[in-house]
């Protein structure tokens, strides 16, 4: 049976901020400090998870996400296997697509069949780090090495839309949702990730990753919701999310509705509640991601983490 947790995301300003913040997460007793490929100030987040993990001793660091098109698996399994000799069976990888137009934009990715590469992705990865050695050879991915001995790294990947929640199911050890209002992960998103999960007969968490601000100031709430979450309304990927979750968006500010169902804000105590009914309703985890005040920024991260470190302690 999987364990019920809430982690904390980390957005941190440079590599030292990031293993300050982590090191704060684990004296607060989170269980999980997760980071995007952005989080660690523009950093590889897998460097830094070293070095963050190297100077903590019980948290665990996950990638949410590692994107799959600027590196070769190659290159992420030998990163993550010197982590997991650092800091035995603490890393929990997660790797996914991303969206096309950051990676087509950034990096010239030629963007096909994203849920093919994914699969591909993970088959290989996976069968390396279960069985020592792998030979795959797929549409999009090939992969044919050896490590010195199996290895027990936890492998979770991004999901959008039901077909990616049930291709997690399958294949990975987790399934790590980003901007899907509640109802979206409960009503389609839970269901498709357990028709995954029939086909190989284990438990996979949904982790629910969450907007979280909190404050009493629902007006400062939702300013600071609408600010920083602006970019994903514009985005085709989430605006067909969207739309099957029942909301029309089309760049322009997200409506309270969907606002009240995406993002977990109000008080300590609203909060803490809030990110409960998200285990109780189903999902695994809660990957917890505070908005931050940037007018008091050191105070917003400390609050935020000290309401998820209680939200963990009341589960």
């Amino acid at each position: 049976m999987t364990t019920p947790e809430i982690g904390t995301l980390i957005s941190a300003s440079d590599t030292g901020d990031f293993c300050d913040q982590v090191s704060l997460a684990e004296s607060l007793e989170i269980p999980t400090a997760w980071t995007t490929i952005g989080g660690a100030g523009g950093a590889d987040p897998l460097t830094a998870f070293a070095a963050a993990l190297d100077r903590t001793s019980t948290i665990k660091g996950g990638t949410a996400i590692i994107p799959t098109w600027p590196r070769h698996p190659l290159a992420i399994a030998q990163q993550a296997l010197s982590i997991d000799e650092l800091a035995p069976g603490r890393l929990r990888l997660g790797i996914g697509p991303s969206h096309k137009p950051m990676m087509t934009k950034s990096i010239g990715a030629e963007w096909t069949k994203p849920l093919t590469h994914l699969r591909e992705y993970l088959m290989a990865l996976r069968t390396l780090f279960e069985t020592g050695e792998v030979d795959f050879s797929g549409d999009q991915v090939t992969l044919n090495t050896s490590i010195k001995k199996p290895a027990s790294i936890e492998l979770v990947a991004s999901a959008l839309r039901p077909k990616s929640f049930m291709t997690c199911g399958e294949l990975t050890d987790g399934a790590i949702s980003w901007m899907c209002p509640k109802t979206y992960l409960i009503e389609k998103a839970l269901p498709a990730l357990e028709a995954g999960i029939k086909l190989q007969q284990k438990q996979v968490p949904l982790i629910a990753h969450v907007p979280i601000v909190v404050s009493d100031d629902r007006e400062k709430a939702k300013g600071l919701a609408q600010e920083q979450l602006h970019r994903y309304s514009t985005i085709p990927f989430y605006q067909a999310m969207f739309r099957e979750a029942g909301f029309l968006i089309d760049g322009e500010a997200y409506p309270v509705e969907l606002l009240d169902d995406l993002v977990v804000s109000g008080t300590k105590a609203e909060v803490i509640e809030k990110l409960k009914q998200y285990i109780e309703s189903g999902c695994g985890e809660v990957l917890a991601a505070p908005l931050i005040d940037p007018e008091n920024r050191s105070e917003s991260i400390k609050l935020s983490f000290e309401t998820i470190s209680e939200a963990n302690k009341s589960l």
